[in-house]
């Protein structure tokens, strides 16, 4: 019978220091390493596999100081972006979604189908049910126009007197609200399937804090002074049973008795990346500075351009081109319409 091992060497074997446990430790390491490597990747890379047609896709947070929260923002830079001197589309989230929602390929392939004219798109982060402006729950809009705005400008070498914004559902809503607070530190709004409301009393629950931020943030009752998106190219999208369409006619209505020259499509469901990013590229382009000074625009609340009113279009039929729904949004118990 062999010997049992001295009290000295089973406690050198089971040791904490023992060559055995050290190479378990370093295992087990690089596995906690490894995962939170795919993790990252996953966060961070937005999923290499997926098809960006030779677009880029940046990550970072944004410390803000109106909102007292850090936020994360994607930005997409098309493959043929100018070095410097760029375009920008700020583009707003529905509700429940958020910076990554869109970036599918269809959106990709429309943007790279742009070529030279794409402009840089930056998605912020939203909230689930901020609505874009000024709230209890923070100053949204603020958000937008003082401290995400401005920070893509400087990091993205964007040409301050050719920036645009538009949104889907919740961001539709926001981008007119957010263009009205200040029209001349945009080129154009867009707004597909634009969650709007005529009153506090249809609006989605959460929507606005009470009717007296309703009333506050009415982009309906803004359309109609003049000055609210003077000189702004201007789109509006919708389904023919879109929930919000009341409110979308209503805003056009609003938009063209004080002078606005709307686009306006009716589409039969879906996304239509391609006519979006077509206004928003010629838009864009159209744009021009009025003064070499212009380019302390947003900072200082100049023009920055040359208004030009965009061609008006009525309510075209349905096509086979698919329209900004929000999939993702919630719907209503009682009437299963959907909420943005």
């Amino acid at each position: 019978m062999s010997p049992l091992p001295s009290t000295d060497e089973t406690k050198q074997e089971g040791s904490p220091h023992s060559l055995r446990y050290v190479l378990l430790r370093l295992l087990a390491a690089l596995a906690i390493a490894g995962a939170f490597f795919a993790i990252d990747q996953i966060w961070i890379e937005d999923d290499p596999l997926r098809d960006q047609f030779g677009a880029s896709v940046k990550s970072y947070e944004i410390e803000s100081e109106v909102l007292e929260r850090t936020l994360p923002a994607k930005v997409v830079v098309p493959p043929q972006a100018p070095s410097k001197d760029r375009s920008l589309l700020v583009f707003l989230h529905g509700r429940g979604e958020d910076e990554r929602s869109y970036l599918d390929e269809s959106m990709f392939e429309a943007l790279a189908d742009q070529r030279g004219r794409a402009p840089v798109v930056a998605f912020p982060f939203g909230g689930d049910s901020s609505y874009w402006h000024d709230r209890d729950s923070g100053d949204w809009a603020s958000y937008v126009l003082d401290e995400f705005i401005p920070q893509v400008v400087v990091r993205y070498d964007i040409d301050p007197d050719r920036i645009a914004i538009g949104g889907i559902a919740m961001g539709g809503y926001g981008a007119f609200n957010i263009a009205r607070l200040g029209p001349d530190r945009f080129c154009a709004v867009g707004g597909h399937s634009p969650a709007i409301w005529e009153s506090a009393g249809e609006a989605a629950p959460g929507a606005f804090d009470d009717e007296e931020d309703f009333e506050a943030n009415d982009v309906i009752a803004a359309a109609e002074d003049p000055t609210s998106y003077e000189g702004l190219r201007l789109w509006l999208d919708a389904t023919d049973d879109d929930p919000f369409l009341a409110g979308n006619e209503a805003l056009e209505e609003a938009l063209r008795e004080s002078g606005g020259r709307p686009v306006v499509k009716r589409y039969s469901g879906g996304r239509a990346w391609d006519d979006y990013f077509q206004f928003y590229a010629h838009a864009l382009n159209e744009c021009k500075p009025s003064d070499p000074a212009s380019e302390d625009s947003l900072s200082t609340g100049g023009t920055g351009r040359e208004a030009e009113d965009s061609p008006g279009v009525t309510f075209s039929p349905p096509s086979d081109k698919s329209s900004p729904r929000n999939p993702e949004a919630p719907r209503d118990d009682a009437s299963g319409a959907e909420q943005p």
